[in-house]
């Protein structure tokens, strides 16, 4: 009895703990679910991105083994030329070229006018395996082209890279065209920054509204050379020639490498004068006026980035100042070419290249002018976007276009990836993480 009562006056002093409702505990339990799954899902997108983009190691190329052969034509293989039409004084066109795609320079339009030229003439491409770029930011190897065999030619090798001249020069004969294209280092800083700044860790350090203005008021303050994804914002072309980005800029390694790259290359074109850069490249090749139309393919929607203002322009420049350098070298050296090819003759020749792409753009392109994303009707005409933006550009094709231009116009205004499925380059790993994303919605 005095238990009991003790028991009972023990039940009156405790609260009475009440349960759960069970709606509210469903989905409780249905949250901490989502959290589980959405952490193995985070662990597999990293490790998959891993896979993706292999780690970078600035100073140690991935080589193919010495005694590995070089590119070697079969005995008594047709030349890759063809007489040429007349069109350049009797020279013969050029079918076997190099072209070091670097970032945010128009390169992918100069790509498009590569991958029809290709196609057109059945030339053989250096195409990548798996996805659009030689497992950048990794140096370039052999190994990473898809179907390589030891002694293989190819014709054309122009996707992305970490440039590796031997790597690249066993690939191709001895007579190839290398080209590759530079920019303003202060506007490709600026561009890049927009483009992959969501992708470079450090970057999330920044708070402000202008996160570019915050992060040039004081760059090594937030700058990480090891950081990953870095070199995406330090002297990026430098970087993608091969070069170590993080140079001290009083380094003489800085001058030889510049003067490297003139000896390498034939013809180094420039971002700022596009249609210049073609015409002084028709003529390298001996190319038709055709093989260089072009639609300005991969550009960012105007109002998607405010410009550099005088003192962040030279905040930008400085703290880009090997690639201020190498720039400024190709700057000289360009004009020197025009002066040499004649420049009343180059005013007549952009002339005539800009009237012809004017005509193009009439024929082929639906309002006549490039429309944002969500504005392009065509999936197949979606060009790639940056992580969490829907910044770049596209194009909506005419319907009704007359049978000798629909092929040209659909090719002008295909994007990159796309193409690259049209030529039958394998991709899986772009596709998947495309998939991914769109499912995501990034």
């Amino acid at each position: 009895m005095w238990l009991r009562q003790g028991e009972e006056r023990g039940s009156h002093s405790r609260p009475k703990v009440s349960e759960m409702p069970l709606p509210q505990k469903k989905r409780w339990e249905s949250m901490a679910k989502g959290l589980v799954l959405g952490a193995l899902f985070t662990s597999f997108l990293l490790l998959l991105y891993s896979y993706a983009v292999p780690p970078l190691h600035a100073g140690l190329p991935s080589t193919t083994p010495d005694g590995t052969a070089s590119c070697s034509p079969a005995h008594g293989e047709p030349e890759t030329v063809t007489p040429a039409n007349g069109s350049s004084g009797g020279c013969q066109p050029r079918r076997d070229i190099v072209f070091m795609k670097t970032h945010k320079t128009a390169s992918s339009t100069l790509l498009n006018i590569l991958f029809r030229f290709g196609q057109k003439h059945r030339l053989k491409f250096a195409f990548p395996n798996g996805r659009n770029d030689f497992d950048y930011p990794a140096f370039f190897a052999r190994s990473l082209v898809q179907d390589y065999r030891p002694g293989a030619c190819f014709n054309i090798i122009c996707n992305h890279m970490r440039f590796h001249y031997e790597e690249v020069r066993g690939l191709v004969p001895p007579n190839t065209t290398f080209i590759t294209v530079l920019r303003d280092p202060a506007r490709l800083f600026e561009s890049s920054f927009h483009y992959f700044g969501s992708v470079v860790p450090f970057t999330w350090k920044l708070s402000g509204r202008d996160k570019l203005a915050e992060f040039l008021q004081d760059p090594d303050r937030y700058y990480d050379p090891n950081g990953y994804n870095a070199h995406y914002l330090r002297n990026l072309l430098f970087f993608d020639l091969g070069y170590d980005s993080g140079l001290d800029p009083d380094s003489p390694q800085v001058q030889e490498h510049i003067l490297e790259v003139e000896r390498r290359f034939h013809l180094v074109l420039l971002q700022e004068y596009f249609d210049e850069s073609l015409v002084l490249l028709k003529d390298l090749l001996c190319w038709e006026l055709e093989d260089v139309l072009y639609f300005k393919l991969n550009a960012r929607r105007a109002s998607a980035v405010p410009r550099l203002s005088g003192e962040l322009y030279r905040r930008a420049t400085a703290w880009n100042v090997l690639d201020a350098r190498l720039y400024h070298h190709f700057n000289a050296s360009f004009w020197r070419k025009v002066e040499a090819f004649g420049r009343e003759r180059m005013a007549r020749e952009v002339a005539t290249l800009r009237r012809a792409n004017e005509r193009m753009r009439r024929i082929c392109i639906d309002g006549g002018h490039a429309v944002d994303a969500a504005a392009i009707q065509d999936s197949a005409m979606q060009p790639w976007q940056p992580l969490g933006a829907k910044s770049i550009l596209g194009y909506n094709l005419k319907k009704s276009i007359g049978q000798r231009h629909a092929q040209l116009c659909r090719r002008m205004l295909t994007p990159e990836i796309q193409y690259l499925m049209d030529l039958g380059v394998n991709l899986w790993i772009t596709k998947l993480w495309k998939l991914i994303r769109d499912f995501l919605q990034w």
